[in-house]
């Protein structure tokens, strides 16, 4: 082999690991890459205790429950499944029920998910894009239908 022959071994070489590990790094996180799961996927994943995501979807209409202190829990539904979620700490000040919701945490053994974050849409008129998308998925979501601004109290963009 010539001094140019070996080179272009080892870089070709180089650049075939490189690939190889960043296929395997992208497999590995195949399933945390999605923003955030509604409940029917959490469901369809039996998703075990501990397993840190974000879940998004509606606040179910008289599932709001203040508790001791800043503590709440809620149900959040995408009209097909419903997860519980408990959550200690400030809301925002447009958490309602009937309105879009991302919480960010983990499920306890009981099934309750265990929020740590919670983002809330920031309009009348906004919805997150993704739980837009997850609720139109779902079939619960439909274009300029008054049940759907009601559903969803504003639609999306």
């Amino acid at each position: 082999m010539t001094r140019k022959q070996k080179r272009l071994a080892l870089i070709g070489s180089a650049v075939g690991v490189l690939g190889l590990a960043l296929g395997m790094v992208l497999f590995a996180l195949r399933d945390n890459v999605v923003f955030f799961y509604g409940p029917t996927e959490m469901v369809e994943k039996h998703v075990g205790p501990g397993v840190r995501l974000r879940i998004g979807g509606l606040v179910k209409t008289g599932s709001l429950v203040h508790l001791a202190g800043k503590s709440i829990s809620f149900d959040v539904t995408d009209g097909k499944a419903e997860v519980p979620v408990a959550y200690t700490g400030l809301l925002p000040d447009l958490f309602r029920e009937g309105q879009g919701v991302v919480a960010e945490g983990a499920l306890d053994k009981k099934g309750v998910f265990q929020a740590d974050s919670i983002l809330a849409k920031h309009d009348e008129r906004y919805m997150p894009r993704e739980v837009a998308d997850a609720l139109k998925k779902q079939g619960v979501w439909q274009e300029g239908s008054a049940g759907a601004a009601e559903k969803t109290a504003g639609g999306a963009q």
